[in-house]
């Protein structure tokens, strides 16, 4: 048996025997040999998406389209309402409790499918149905150099929009401003952008990036300031001691006052949030007079440039924070009836 792995080929058959192998896959029939999602029995809540770009169904031309951030337009099939179960179970789809695996092709003389990876909810339109429209994040973007080109894939422009800066360089700018949380679908046809931060903290080519970045940038600033003797002193703290120092770059005001910085890179949008790791969090509470989150955005690997923000003092005042793992031991006295752990949503 064939085994699951990002950007691979495969059929129906071989997707069918990777999740559900004590099943029969029969061709043209049945929930993984007709068009569609697959909903897997073993864990209700997970699904596999098979999308073919272009395609028509029951008299609708699907306008699906992946965007430079890795957003995806997608739409149910023609029949589905937003009442129907499934749909509102994709609705409620929550990418720390529950899978939904992308395979994706461009044309139906395709046979095989890539495996695009995990996608995470980001919106749905409440005010169409019969399909029902939805975005979602690709949790594992962005793809492979020559990827795309190989699948004959046009990539769309980002969703939120970031003007180029000069090469090499940071350009600062206000925090994005943050609006009340709502519930899904209280906003007919908007679309949201991607909130979502897996992708960036599974790619530690983009951390080291940014902080090489903010490391140079710090030491200008502080040379242009009239203080050559603190940007030599500007240390790069996450790799002479670790990550488990609590920040990554330690660095000066131009009144020698330290500066404990924290970067956070993204190729998205300002609005992406981001991971944020227990020593970090408890570093900021403890120095909140010198503690600062540099959160860069549209990061640009070929010109190495991007945007930023900075937030000032303890993560926890300036910050909403959710829950993703858990460390875990066994108990000395087990609770005698299993609990179920609903993990918060990063806002």
């Amino acid at each position: 048996m064939r085994q699951l792995n990002l950007w691979e080929a495969y059929t129906r058959r071989e997707a069918h025997d990777i999740f559900e192998p004590a099943t029969t896959f029969t061709p043209q029939t049945g929930k993984w040999g007709l068009p569609g999602i697959v909903r897997l029995a073993e864990n209700d809540g997970d699904f596999v998406f098979f999308v073919t770009f272009g395609a028509t169904a029951g008299g609708h031309d699907f306008d699906e389209e992946i965007t430079e951030d890795g957003v995806l337009t997608w739409q149910s099939q023609p029949g589905q309402r937003l009442h129907v179960p499934t749909i509102q179970k994709l609705i409620a789809h929550d990418d720390l409790a529950h899978s939904i695996h992308l395979f994706l092709r461009t044309s139906k003389a395709t046979p095989a499918y890539t495996y695009f990876g995990k996608l995470g909810y980001l919106d749905h339109d409440p005010t169409r149905e019969a399909p029902v429209y939805f975005t979602w994040q690709l949790l594992d973007w962005p793809a492979p150099d020559g990827l795309l080109t190989e699948l004959g894939l046009s990539i769309s422009p980002s969703t939120e929009a970031v003007p180029p800066v000069a090469d090499g360089t940071l350009v600062r700018t206000d925090p994005p401003t943050v609006s009340t949380p709502s519930s899904r679908g209280s906003t007919p046809g908007g679309r949201k952008h991607a909130t979502l931060p897996g992708q960036d903290a599974r790619n530690a080519r983009l951390g080291a990036a940014g902080e090489e970045l903010v490391l140079k940038h710090e030491r200008k600033r502080l040379i242009e300031a009239g203080r050559a003797d603190l940007s030599d002193a500007v240390v790069h703290t996450s790799v002479v001691e670790g990550d488990a120092a609590g920040y990554d770059i330690r660095s000066y005001h131009i009144d020698g006052s330290d500066r404990h910085i924290e970067v956070k890179t993204t190729r998205g949008p300002a609005s992406n949030a981001f991971f944020i790791s227990p020593n970090e969090l408890a570093f900021s509470a403890a120095h909140p007079e010198s503690y600062v989150i540099i959160r860069i955005f549209g990061y640009d690997y070929k010109t190495d440039s991007g945007r930023f923000y900075e937030v000032n003092g303890s993560v926890f005042d300036a910050f909403d924070l959710a829950a993703s793992e858990f460390r875990a031991r066994l108990r000395a006295d087990p609770a005698p009836v299993p609990r179920q752990i609903a993990p918060a949503k990063t806002s």
